[in-house]
């Protein structure tokens, strides 16, 4: 028998894998506020220590690799299993089975008091894909050693970031008329993030006697199109769903490669599990837990505003920074949105660099081709929007929740920040961003236009629009630059001054 009250009534020591992945990822900041020693395995820690807190301690490890499992499970006394191998171009169930051997042995061999895995759902007699038999083998594997087991039995994941919810996404999104195959009436039970985590967390000191599976999922059931369509509602969107009998999950798998190719390579080894159901069959789990799961209306509302929320409480330059600076044409994306962003130096202070900045709009104008605004407000106009007449209340000061002719004032901190959110008519949401920073006298002023396209409309009216838009912008950048030092505004080369830099 397993002495779970070690591991309620001390610290426990908690080895977490998979948290470079995204249920991994956010168990890692949810485990980061409990009273643990927490410790996470990494193939490339890199990826991690900037992202953790002091506490959390990051090594090197591979679960292929016995000598490096020795080392991340001396002392642990609960392990999280949260890897597998999908993503591989090799054969993923064989790396799996191997990977689940050797972490469950060496668990064994450490002493390690419970493992907690999360698998899939799905009943084995109705014939399962080659992804799902394996997510239930790792499963078997683990729980064959004489360490227990809480194995979670889960199906789609619904939160922003998922790799679930962002090809629902991206499909609906990208498609009004969806001509789709047999699957999308097949039955799921997604479970909302939020949900999942507390699973998770809860099992650390769920008492248990012995390994135990838990079917888990949220409130409600739903075929792939009623997700695909609750989605659609929620962003205002028109959407119908012709299914066809002809498309084959290998050809489908094709199609979704087309509609999505950042996902195609693990989506079409996922894709071969749609025509299975992934629904509860057995309800232990609402007895033995305490979380009460949402309805998949709950969960993708909760997707939608926890997405806003990460984006307002994140800095467009620290996210474009994490990217590398990769410039693409059409800007970056992050998940729904495409950033475009432009900084310039200038040898000014803070205060200098955003004077023009918070007089922007109204009589001051927009710095650079003033004719072309005034002719995007008309437009505005004869679409039933606001147009550019509403100009500014004060010619000097912006606060919090007033306009700016087309835009409100979303966030405003002298000197520092300007975010303009746009209510013009638009086939989606548009922010305009202005931010400095200030080193030895030196200002860096970053420009950002961050665009949310709803549906095919709002992404062709982006892209068409875009070379206007960097015409616009980069001039709009320059000049703020040049009134900041209080030279004539006009159209500069920033690549012939040596105070302008343009990145």
């Amino acid at each position: 028998m397993e002495n779970t009250d070690q591991i309620n009534n001390q610290c426990p020591r908690i080895l977490l894998t998979g948290a470079t992945g995204y249920v991994g990822g956010r168990l890692l900041k949810a485990l980061e506020k409990e009273k643990i020693s927490l410790t996470c395995l990494a193939r490339h820690p890199q990826m991690l220590k900037a992202k953790v807190k002091e506490t959390t301690k990051v090594i090197t490890g591979n679960l292929l690799d016995i000598n490096s499992l020795r080392i991340a499970l001396k002392d642990i006394d609960v392990a999280y299993y949260l890897v597998h191998s999908m993503g591989n171009e090799k054969n993923f169930q064989e790396q799996d089975r191997l990977a689940a051997q050797n972490f469950a042995e060496v668990a064994q061999e450490m002493g390690v008091k419970r493992i907690i895995y999360l698998g899939g759902l799905g009943n084995k007699a109705s014939g399962l894909s080659a992804h799902l038999l394996s997510r239930q083998e790792v499963g078997e594997i683990l729980s064959s050693y004489k360490v227990p087991v809480i194995e979670l039995r889960a199906s789609i994941v619904i939160g922003s970031g998922s790799l679930s919810f962002e090809m629902i996404r991206t499909i609906t999104e990208h498609l009004p008329i969806m001509i789709a195959p047999r699957w999308v009436s097949t039955l799921a039970q997604p479970i909302a993030i939020e949900d999942l985590i507390d699973y998770l967390k809860e099992a650390m000191t769920l008492q248990i006697n012995s390994s135990r599976v838990y079917q888990i999922g949220g409130k409600s059931r739903a075929s792939y199109g009623d997700i695909m369509l609750e989605y659609a509602k929620q962003r205002k969107l028109e959407r119908y769903i012709i299914p066809v009998p002809f498309l084959t999950p290998y050809l489908s798998s094709l199609w979704l490669g087309l509609v999505t190719p950042l996902y195609a390579r693990v989506g079409r080894k996922l894709i071969q599990s749609l025509p299975n159901e992934t629904i509860v069959e057995e309800s232990s789990a609402l007895k033995d837990f305490s979380v009460k799961p949402k309805s998949i209306k709950e969960a993708i509302t909760r997707a939608l505003i926890n997405e806003d929320c990460e984006y307002a409480q994140t800095r467009w330059s620290d996210a474009i920074s994490s990217a590398g600076e990769k410039k693409s044409w059409g800007g970056v994306k992050f998940g729904s949105r495409i950033v475009d962003s432009r900084v310039i130096y200038i040898n000014r202070p803070k205060e200098d660099a955003f004077r023009p900045i918070r007089k922007i709009g109204g009589k001051s104008g927009w710095y650079y081709a003033n004719f072309l605004w005034r002719i995007r407000g008309f437009i505005d106009l004869l679409v039933g929007g606001v147009g550019l007449r509403r100009g500014r209340r004060d010619p000097e000061n912006p606060t919090v929740g007033e306009t700016i002719d087309f835009w409100r004032v979303e966030a405003f901190e002298p000197n520092h920040l300007l975010r303009l959110v746009a209510e013009m008519k638009l086939p989606g949401k548009a922010w305009l961003e202005f931010e400095v920073k200030e080193e030895k006298n030196i200002s860096c002023i970053r420009q950002t236009a961050i665009f949310d396209p709803v549906g095919l409309l709002g992404l062709l009216y982006w892209y068409l629009l875009f070379p206007l838009h960097q015409f616009i912008f980069a001039g709009m950048l320059r000049n703020i630059a040049a009134a900041a030092q209080n030279e004539p505004i006009k159209t500069v080369n920033p690549v012939n001054s040596n105070k302008l830099i343009k990145i």
